[in-house]
């Protein structure tokens, strides 16, 4: 492939023969695709529709489950064409749109989990003030932010690798990720810088914050009666079990680049689906099921249903 075309392969999986289990990959991936919308979207019309989840904490959940499907849908609909294709190729500069994409969403995740922290923090810490703390305002605010801050740290990367010569074309991974920083003929020190940046203010230092918070919170609880606890335990721990897999995730993904490692195919293909498959399907699932008030709207639909279908055929 010649550096005018500015094109650049990407391999499902490295060596997977793609021709050969095309039409398998197509099915499965569309049925997690349309699982992934349908069961995100799902809780986001529960919280749009009934006016006792219009509450900072089920706001910045909405948020978090549209940022998965916003993170989905940069992905998944290339991978379907690839899979029908003789060629699974992309130009350049798309392939840099799909990395910034990529990195906006996965930053903007830390970016409201460190918001939501906050939301837990001032209400069992501060709650005679959460009232004036946790207005419209200050929610517009802290989710404005997650998505422009996170957007403002990837956009030097992406603009500075728009003009970096090529040397190889061939990706061997399944979407543009930060291996098309393999691409470069001459390793770049500012992309590296701003990588390092990006790192920090939408990873490293999110995560601190949220450490802290819940740090705090689980003092004020320890000294707290059983039902503060209770209620803390039932908020908190899944936004701690969605922050350590999503940072787990992505200091793989760092390492696997920046360390260059040698993972197996199959290892890395595994690890590379779980940040688009296993995170946006785990997100609903926890929230639906461990957020009381979510899980008990969302047992009411389930039961309207059932009824429905005892009068009419379903």
């Amino acid at each position: 492939m010649e550096e005018d075309l500015n094109v650049t392969y990407i391999t499902f999986g490295g060596h997977v023969e793609v021709h050969k289990y095309r039409y398998l990959y197509f099915v499965v991936v569309l049925i997690v695709y349309i699982l992934i919308i349908y069961s995100n979207s799902t809780i986001l019309y529960l919280i749009w529709k009934h006016r006792d989840l219009h509450e900072p904490m089920y706001i910045f959940i909405a948020a978090l489950l549209l940022n998965s499907v916003l993170l989905s849908t940069s992905i998944y609909p290339k991978l379907l064409i690839d899979f029908l294709s003789e060629q699974q190729i992309i130009s350049y500069q798309a392939c840099v749109v799909q990395f910034s994409l990529l990195y906006i969403l996965t930053g903007s995740e830390f970016l409201l989990l460190a918001a939501m922290a906050y939301d837990r923090y001032v209400s069992i810490c501060k709650p005679l003030q959460y009232p004036t703390i946790m207005r419209k305002r200050t929610i517009s605010v802290l989710l404005a932010f997650a998505w422009l801050w996170s957007a403002c740290n990837v956009v030097t990367s992406a603009t500075l690798s728009t003009n970096q010569k090529l040397c190889s074309f061939t990706l061997k991974v399944i979407f543009c990720n930060n291996q098309i920083f393999k691409l470069f003929c001459v390793p770049s020190r500012p992309i590296t810088v701003s990588g390092v940046l990006f790192l920090l203010n939408v990873s490293v230092f999110p995560v601190f914050f949220i450490l802290f918070t819940y740090t705090r919170i689980l003092i004020i609880c320890y000294h707290s009666s059983g039902e503060v606890r209770r209620k803390a335990a039932q908020t908190c721990l899944p936004h701690l079990m969605v922050l350590f897999n999503y940072f787990f995730l992505l200091t793989y993904d760092v390492i696997t680049v920046r360390l260059e490692t040698d993972f197996p195919k199959t290892a890395r293909l595994v690890m590379t689906l779980q940040l688009v498959v296993y995170n946006p399907l785990f997100n609903p699932i926890i929230y639906g099921l461990k957020m009381k008030e979510i899980y008990k709207h969302l047992k009411k639909t389930s039961y309207s249903r059932e009824n429905a279908c005892d009068y009419s055929p379903c």
